[in-house]
This record gives C-alpha cells, structure tokens and sequence, in this order.
C-alpha cells in the first residue's frame, strides 16, 4: 500500500510530491505501527480543527452580540459563512449558523444574523446555559451588568446600549438589534442637513 504526502520546501514554495510504502520489509512492525498511528494522529486533529470556530470568533461575534460594533448583516453573514459554511436554515428573518464556538466561558451552539427581510439588522447567538449563568459569566469577565426591563416570570434583561439576554426554553439566546440605516439617498434629505 503506498502512501502520498504533499510537502512544501523550507522556503513553502510549491508542494513537492513525497511517495513512501509500508511493506514492512526493512522496517520494524513496531515502527510502522507507530507512522500509521502518527498518520491518524494528524488527520484526526485536521477534521477536529476544520470545525473548530476561528480564533477571532470572541473578538467579532462577542462585541457584536454586545452591541459594541456597527451591525451589517453582511459582514456577519460572511464571517460566519467563512468560519462554519452555509447557514442550515433560514428561519425568522434570519440566517441561521451551527457553531461550536465559546463566548464568556459558556458554549454557543448557534449564531443568528439578520436576513434582508427584517425590520432591523441584528447578530444573534443560543447560548448553552440559562439566562442567569450567561449574564453571570458576562458580568464577571466584561463588567456589564444587566437589568431586567420586565416583571414577567421570563424576565428579559438589556445591558447598554440595547444588547438583551432573553430565555430560549432551557437555554438562552443573547442579541443585539438595531434599526436598519436609511439608504444614503434618503439620508440627504433629512432636514438639517
């Protein structure tokens, strides 16, 4: 049986085409063994980091769900097209993502960005906890605090500027959503300006 590698020189320039074969002859069993399991080694690690989220998952979806960046829907369909492939529903007025990623020490199994028919742009996440272990985990490594806005039995909490934790049945779903800009040629047309 013959194995291919694809190597690149020391400088990484074009990929040079090794061919090695597992005959066993001239070399001890104990050592092939120990190749293939090296073999399996890095392909399993290759699969396992394929769907690993990017390791600016934090940075870019975590300051979006807490409204601390400008929201365009694009740019986040982008990012997380690129970072966990094709969304795997479209549902609700948005895309909707399964991720692997972790915010604040809590998984997050989904991303959400808003599709065009929406009202407003918003980024969303699920988050694999209860409401009151995210705002917890927020709190302790970010320092904001939420307050909750109703009396309901489901409180939903808000922190500023409008990012809002709210119960999705024993999880939690965390958002920032704001209102669609005016189109630059409508915006001219304010008064004042």
């Amino acid at each position: 049986m013959s194995i291919i590698v694809v190597a690149s020189d020391a400088a990484g320039r074009a990929p040079a085409l090794l061919s090695a074969r597992r005959r066993g002859a001239g070399r001890p069993p104990l050592a092939a063994a120990a190749a293939a399991a090296g073999l399996a080694l890095l392909l399993a690690l290759a699969a396992a980091s394929a769907g690993a989220a990017p390791t600016t998952f934090g940075t870019i979806i975590g300051n979006g769900l807490q409204c601390r960046d400008q929201i365009d829907n694009q740019y986040y369909y982008d990012y997380l097209l690129g970072a966990f492939g094709p969304a795997y529903k479209r549902e609700g007025g948005a895309y909707w993502f399964k991720t692997d990623g972790t915010l604040w020490g809590i998984p997050i199994s989904e991303v959400m960005v808003s599709d065009d028919s929406s009202a407003l742009v918003f980024v969303g996440a699920v988050a694999e906890a209860t409401p009151e272990k995210l705002e917890q985990a927020i709190t302790e490594q970010l320092g904001v605090h939420y307050a909750k806005i109703d009396s309901s039995a489901f409180p939903v909490r808000e922190a500023s500027p409008a990012a809002r934790i709210v119960y999705f049945d024993t999880k939690s779903k965390i958002y920032c959503a704001k209102f669609k800009p005016l189109p630059p040629a409508l915006n001219s047309r304010r008064p004042g300006r």
